[in-house]
């Protein structure tokens, strides 16, 4: 897949995780923090220049659907997903805001 391809997929995935957010959110009565989204954006927007951008996008979009698809499945199940699903998917959150940080010690791509 060419840059351009995963940098439209993960816009997409960004997409989809706004959506889910906010329905999972609306389901298990929880608030959102639009700054997952906001902070997904800039990613996009800097992603010619951000060399941990993919990764990170990646480890933030996993770990936010897991955490949303537990929350679904507790509210409307009864069970969730599997055990420690939610903590998972919030530590696999936090490893991409880490890697984030981390990439801003990295040199730039176009360097």
């Amino acid at each position: 897949m060419s840059n351009r391809g995963l940098r439209s997929t993960m816009l997409f995935v960004a997409g989809l995780m706004g959506l889910f957010g906010v329905a999972s959110a609306a389901a298990a009565s929880h608030g959102t923090d639009p700054r997952l989204l906001g902070g997904l954006l800039a990613l996009y927007a800097a992603w010619a220049h951000f060399r941990t951008a993919a990764i990170a996008t990646l480890l933030l979009a996993a770990g936010t659907a897991l955490f949303a698809a537990d929350l679904t499945m507790r509210h409307f199940s009864g069970n969730g997903l599997f055990p420690m699903s939610a903590p998972i998917g919030g530590v696999t959150m936090m490893a991409g805001w880490l890697v984030v940080a981390l990439g801003a010690f990295l040199p730039r791509k176009s360097d």
